[in-house]
C-alpha cells in the first residue's frame, strides 16, 4: 500500500446541496420491491442458474410477495430467452406479478427483448446505457451528447415497438447506469430526453432507476445525488424513482436506506445480497430492518430458513452465519453475559404473554417471527456461562436447575467444554449433568425406602449400600426427608443439614418422572448441591440426598 494514496486516488466529490432535507426525514413505509436475483443476481454466478433453478427461485420469490422480478436479459442467450417465454407461455406468471427485462440501446437487443414479452400480462422494460465519465472515455468514446444521442435512440426503438405487445400492461424504466459516478446534472440531461420520448404522466408513471452500480462513495453522498435529482428533475410526479445498490464500501443497506430518506420510491436488490464483485443490496436485510421498526415491509419472510435453503440450492452461493437475519448463528449468543440478559429478557416476555413491546436484550427481532426457534439463541461453548447452560437443559430437557444450582453447575460444565475445545449441544450438557449429579452412587447407593407415620412422626427404614456394603439406617422426622437425616447422624455420618429443596415433574402422565433438588450443608460450612430422579417424588429426594452426600463425601 502507499504511504500517500492520495498521489494515486482521490475522493469523491461532494453534491451541491447546502439545504438537504433527508437527514430530517423518516421512514415510514415500505417501497416498492422488486428483485434481481434472476438477472444480475444470476450474471454474478460462477456458474449461472438452470431454467429448472430459475424456476424454483422465481416461485420462492412469488410466495415472498415480491410484485415485481427482473426475470433476466432476453437478449444475452437462449436460455434466458427460453425462461422468460416458459414463464409466459406455462402460465407462470401471477396476475399481479411484473416481469421486467433488462435491454441495452442497441436495437437487436431491443428486438430480441420484445419477442420475448409477447403474450405477458404485465412487463417491465429496462433500458439502461452507461452515463459516467470513465465509460464515457474508456469504454465507448463518446462525448456527452452522443451518450445522450444513444439513449434517446434506444427509448424510440423501444417506444416504435410497443404496440406489438398489444393487450400486455407495460410500465417503461429507464437507468443511467453508473449514475453514482455521472455528474448529476448529466445524469438529469439524459433522464429528462428519454423522458421526451417516453412521456410519462402522474398516471402513466415511468420508473427512474439511479444505480449505485460501483459504491464510490460515503452513502450520504448517494443520498444526496438522490435528492439532488428529486428536487431538479422535471415532471417528478410522473416518475417512480427507483435505487439499485451495490455494496463496494459495505454500505450498500446504509445506502439505500439514506436514499429512501432522500425521496426514492422504489428499491431493486437480491436475497442476501447476491451480485458481482461484492453484492448487490440484501433486501431481505433492508426489508426487516423496516419490519423491526414496527412498518409492514410487504413482503413475507416469515419461514426465512426454507427461502434460504432453496437460495442457496439453486445459485450455489452460501449465506454467511453472521449474515443479518438470516444467518446461522444471528440469533445465537455464546457470551454467558449475553445469555443471561436474553433468557432473562424472554422469560419476562413470557410472563406478559407477548402482549407489551418487543424489548429483549440483544434481540432486536423475535426470532419466531422468522420461523426461526429460540433454542437457536442460546448455544454454549467455553465463552458461555451458567445462564446459557441452564436455558438449554430446561428448554430441551425440562430440567429447571435452581439459581444457586446454576451457579455450581455451570463452572463444572464450563471446564468440560473447555477441555473439548468446542461447542457442545444441549444432549451433551444434559450427559454432564447426569453424570455429575443423578449417576453419583459412592459411596453412598439406595437399594430401598420406606416410611410410615405414627402419631404425627414419620420413620423410615432405608437400605443403603456404602462402598458396596450394606447398611441398614433408621431415622424419625417430621417429614421423609428429616427422618433420612436424623438416620444418617444416628449411624455416626458426620453432621448435614438440608438447605434447599427443590422438585418437578419431567413430563406428563403416570409414568412421568419427577426431579429433586437438594442442597445439603455440613458443619463446617462446606455446601453441595445433589439431584435425583424416580417416578416416586419421594425416593427422587433421597436420590437426590445421596447425590448431595456423595458430591460432598461425608462417609467417614
Amino acid at each position: 500500500m502507499l504511504k500517500d494514496p492520495s498521489t494515486k486516488y482521490r475522493p469523491f466529490p461532494p453534491v451541491h446541496l447546502t439545504d438537504r432535507r433527508w437527514p430530517s426525514q423518516v421512514v415510514s413505509r415500505a417501497p416498492a420491491w422488486c428483485s434481481v436475483d434472476l438477472r444480475d443476481g444470476n450474471q454474478a454466478l460462477a456458474v449461472p442458474m438452470n431454467v429448472g433453478q430459475k424456476l424454483e427461485l422465481f416461485q420462492t420469490l412469488v410466495k415472498c410477495g415480491f410484485k415485481e422480478i427482473e426475470v433476466g436479459f432476453p437478449s444475452a442467450s437462449n436460455t434466458e430467452f427460453r425462461f422468460n417465454r416458459r414463464l409466459i407461455e406455462e402460465n407462470r406468471v401471477p396476475d399481479d406479478v411484473w416481469l421486467q427485462v433488462l435491454v441495452q440501446a442497441r436495437e437487436d437487443l431491443i428486438e430480441r427483448t420484445i419477442q420475448s414479452l409477447a403474450g405477458a400480462k404485465k412487463a417491465i422494460i429496462h433500458l439502461y446505457n452507461s452515463t459516467s465519465p470513465a465509460q464515457r472515455r474508456i469504454v465507448f468514446g463518446m462525448s456527452k451528447q452522443q451518450i445522450l444521442d444513444l439513449a434517446v435512440r434506444g427509448a424510440t426503438l423501444i417506444q416504435e415497438r410497443l404496440p406489438r405487445l398489444n393487450g400486455s400492461e407495460v410500465r417503461l424504466q429507464y437507468s443511467p447506469e453508473s449514475f453514482s459516478a455521472t455528474e448529476v446534472e448529466f445524469a438529469k440531461d439524459v433522464s429528462e430526453a428519454v423522458m421526451d420520448v417516453w412521456k410519462p404522466t402522474p398516471e402513466r408513471k415511468m420508473i427512474l432507476n439511479l444505480p449505485d452500480t460501483v459504491e464510490m462513495a460515503m452513502p450520504n453522498v448517494y443520498a444526496d445525488q438522490i435528492e439532488w435529482i428529486c428536487r431538479n428533475i422535471k415532471n417528478r410526479d410522473a416518475l417512480v424513482i427507483s435505487l439499485h445498490t451495490h455494496n463496494d464500501r459495505c454500505t450498500g443497506v446504509a445506502a439505500t436506506e439514506l436514499g429512501l430518506l432522500a425521496g426514492a420510491d422504489r428499491v431493486e436488490g437480491t436475497l442476501f445480497g447476491n451480485g458481482e464483485r461484492t453484492g448487490n443490496l440484501d433486501i431481505v436485510t433492508v426489508a426487516l430492518n423496516l419490519y423491526m421498526q414496527g412498518i409492514d415491509p410487504k413482503l413475507n419472510f416469515s419461514n426465512l430458513n426454507a427461502v434460504r435453503e432453496v437460495y442457496e440450492r439453486c445459485t450455489g452461493m452460501e449465506v454467511p452465519p453472521r449474515q443479518p437475519y438470516a444467518g446461522e448463528l444471528v440469533f445465537t449468543a455464546f457470551s454467558g453475559s449475553h445469555q443471561d440478559a436474553i433468557r432473562k429478557g424472554l422469560a419476562e416476555w413470557a410472563r406478559n404473554g407477548g402482549r407489551q413491546l418487543w424489548d429483549v436484550p440483544y434481540l432486536t427481532i423475535d426470532p419466531r417471527d422468522l420461523g426461526r426457534q429460540y433454542r437457536e439463541v442460546i448455544r454454549v461453548n467455553s465463552q458461555s456461562g451458567k445462564g446459557g447452560v441452564a436455558y438449554l437443559l430446561e428448554n430441551e430437557f425440562s430440567i429447571e436447575l435452581p439459581k444457586d444450582m446454576q451457579r455450581e453447575f455451570g463452572p463444572i460444565a464450563n471446564d468440560e467444554v473447555d477441555r473439548l475445545g468446542r461447542e457442545v449441544s444441549a444432549a451433551e450438557l444434559k450427559e454432564m449433568f447426569w453424570r455429575e449429579y443423578i449417576e453419583r452412587t459412592s459411596p453412598w447407593q439406595l437399594q430401598r425406602f420406606e416410611t410410615q407415620a405414627r402419631d404425627g412422626v414419620i420413620q423410615c427404614k432405608a437400605t443403603l449400600l456404602r462402598d458396596g456394603q450394606p447398611i441398614q439406617i433408621t431415622g424419625e422426622g417430621n417429614g421423609p426427608l428429616a427422618a433420612l437425616v436424623h438416620g444418617f447422624s444416628i449411624a455416626r455420618v458426620p453432621r448435614f443439614e438440608i438447605t434447599h429443596y427443590h422438585e418437578h415433574s419431567l413430563g406428563a402422565g403416570e409414568e412421568a418422572m419427577a426431579i429433586a433438588y437438594i442442597q445439603i450443608k455440613a458443619g463446617n460450612g462446606a455446601a453441595r448441591w445433589g439431584a435425583g430422579v424416580d417416578t416416586n417424588i419421594e425416593l427422587a429426594s433421597v436420590r437426590a440426598v445421596l447425590s448431595a452426600l456423595n458430591r460432598l463425601n461425608l462417609s467417614r
